[in-house]
């Protein structure tokens, strides 16, 4: 999620010395702790919350799938996983030549592809 290096965290530190001070650093440290623990908290109870609101019907449903990534891999990239071996996604001709109502039919090196001027 973030892009965190050691001198970043390092740059990071010494910032917060400097503005904080050595003195005020564990408060504060102590305090953002203990926000990002109620933050989460929020979060599982808001999730847990839209599970039961949900009912059991939707009891495998998972919040992450909401995520645009998940949702694109889920639903619209499962299926590619099942290609051949041969990389192709498509049978190839037998001879060379297309086979009558086969329009997938992969083209050898030189071959030009079909033309269909009502298509253009």
């Amino acid at each position: 999620m973030f892009d965190l290096s050691i001198t970043k965290l390092l740059v990071l530190a010494v910032i917060a010395v400097v503005i904080f001070g050595p003195d005020q650093l564990p408060k504060v440290a102590a305090q953002a702790g203990r926000a990002l623990r109620e933050l989460r908290r929020m979060a599982d109870g808001a999730r847990n919350d839209l599970r039961e609101g949900l009912g059991p019907e939707f009891s495998d449903f998972d919040v992450a799938d909401l995520h645009p990534r998940n949702f694109v891999r889920k639903h619209l990239l499962d299926g590619f996983d099942d290609e051949p071996a041969n990389g192709s996604a498509h049978p190839a001709p037998g001879n060379g030549s297309q086979a009558a109502g086969n329009s997938a039919a992969t083209l050898t090196p030189g071959q030009d592809p079909p033309y269909d001027s009502e298509a253009t």
